[in-house]
Formats: C-alpha cells, structure tokens, sequence
C-alpha cells in the first residue's frame, strides 16, 4: 500500500513542487484547494478554504472517509503563515494524522543577530512581520497537545526553482523581468552590491526533504534549518544566471543604509544567510544536493519555455 500525502496548498509553488515530486516517487496524494488554480497531474482535491475552518475540517473528514484512509501518513502544510493557521493544524491533524510537516522560514531570525553559520537555536528571533508570524506558528506547535500526531519544522532560506520566478535580493527578488533586463544589457541595482552570502535551496530539494520525513516519529517536535549545498554572494546568483543566458552581469550598488531607512521590512534579506546543516546529516535525512547553477539552469529552461 502507498504512503498517502495531504498538502495544504498544492497549486503553489513548494505545494505545487512537492505533489509532482510524491506523485512521481508513487505516493498517493490529496491537496487542499480553493479550487481557483490548476493542481498537478495525479492528485486527489479537496476543495475547502482553510479561513473556515469548521467546514475545512469537515470537508477533510469526508474525503478521508470517501477514501477508506483512517490517518494521512504526511500532512505538510506549505502556507501557513499565522498562529490561527498552527492552531487549525494541530486541531484538525492530531487525530487525522501520523506526521504533519510545517514549512516556516529563515527569516524567524532577528537579521541584527545571527551567528555564520546559523544552527536551530537562537535568543533573538523576529517578534512580528512575516518572520515573526511563522516563529509564533513554531511557538504554537511546541505548546499545543498533539496526541498521537508528531511534528516537525522546516525552515527553508531562498527557495528556487522551476514554478517560480527568479531573483533573490532587492530589488529584482523574484523579478518577472529578470531575464528580459539581463539580455538587453540593463544594470541590475543590487543592495549592498550583492554581497550579501546565501544558500538558495531547489524546491525540488525542499519537497524530497519532507518526504523523507515520513514514518520517521524520531524527528518529533524538531525544527531543522533548510539550505542547498552551495554558500555564494547574492549577485554570484545573479551573474550564474547571466552566464547561463550568455550576457554579462552589470550591477549598479543601492546603499544599504538608504534602502533600509525606506524599506526597513526588508531587513531579513540584507544579511548573511547561511546555515548549519548538520542536524539534518545527523538525523540522516536527505540533506539538499543540487549545486545552485544546475538547478538554475533548470528554472532558467522553465521560464525561457513559458
């Protein structure tokens, strides 16, 4: 018999990258939707919107019992963003799940104090904006009584890949023009220059990485940071993408300082980015392997062929 998957979200991009990685790897796999997108080939949908959440626990419970599944073998929730969202999760998944998946963020960390690299563990955490909320969401998950559902945490640093736009600092973050500008010889204004150190994880990556989670109840209540293999200055992403398209990279620098006094909610991503990834070596989970040019190339053909 199949491990059967159950994705909150599904049509997005991480969503979206770990159905088709399931599907392929002989999972079955339900997502839940708003039923507003177009969902990948070979998943079962359950139209619900997670906002109201007495009809979206009971639209679960029916395409569970339509299905003959008495628990999901994985829940991975890939949008929660809010306390509500934690809390829908542990209320509706802890008697309906053996693994609930959380995907959370790098930027729960107060950018000011971060160590290089940064493991799990930290005093200073972001108290509100995005990160702020997803930290809160880990917060929840580490109070709430879970039954016999066990959870683990995911926090993924710039996520790439086929299914999404490219770019990964301001201004051209996830830029839809990106290789417009860069074929017709336009300077790209980069923060600081670009050197700024990341570690960009392929979606692909991210997706293999959960659902290596599953049957493994030993990874109860962890939280794991998520990062590709290769450690590179953000405009070194950049001009990989030029060399893959032909062109030279031109880089106009925006001063830090002036672009945070206007944009101070950028703060996350104007800072060193890199991760100690031994955690996961050490619970011998499929730690992220493709090499950032490879799996650039591979979004570059995505968007070239769109």
């Amino acid at each position: 018999m199949n491990d059967n998957l159950l994705i909150i979200g599904g049509s997005g991009f991480v969503s979206g990258t770990m159905a088709r990685r399931a599907v392929a790897a002989g999972w079955d796999v339900w997502v839940v939707t708003r039923g507003q997108r177009t969902l990948p080939a070979g998943v079962h949908a359950i139209v619900a919107d997670r906002k109201q959440t007495g009809a979206f626990a009971a639209q679960i419970s029916a395409a569970m019992k339509g299905a003959g599944i008495e628990r999901f073998d994985l829940v991975a929730d890939c949008i929660g963003y809010d306390v509500d969202d934690a809390l829908q999760d542990v209320a509706v998944f802890r008697d309906r799940a053996r693994q609930l998946v959380f995907v959370s963020t790098d930027f729960v960390f107060d950018p000011v104090h971060r160590h290089f690299p940064q493991g799990e563990t930290s005093a200073h955490y972001l108290p509100d904006g995005y990160g702020g909320n997803k930290r809160l969401c880990e917060m929840e998950l580490l109070r709430s009584a879970c039954g016999d559902m066990s959870w683990t945490v995911v926090r993924p640093c710039h996520i790439y890949g086929p299914g999404s736009l490219l770019g990964c600092l301001p201004t051209h973050g996830r830029d839809k023009q990106l290789l417009k500008r860069l074929r017709a010889g336009e300077a790209l204004r980069l923060v600081g220059g670009g050197h700024f150190l990341q570690q960009p994880i392929l979606a692909q990556d991210l997706a293999d990485l959960m659902l290596g989670m599953v049957h493994r109840t030993d990874l109860h209540q962890r939280i794991f940071q998520a990062a590709g293999p290769d450690v590179v200055e953000s405009v070194a992403y950049y001009r990989i993408i030029a060399d893959i398209v032909g062109v030279e990279l031109g880089v106009e620098e925006l001063p830090v300082g002036e672009f945070l006094a206007q944009n101070p909610a950028s703060a996350s991503f104007l800072c060193h980015r890199i991760y100690d990834l031994g955690n996961l070596q050490q619970a011998a989970l499929p730690v992220p392997a493709t090499p950032l040019r490879t799996g650039l190339a591979q979004q570059v053909a995505a968007l070239d062929a769109q």
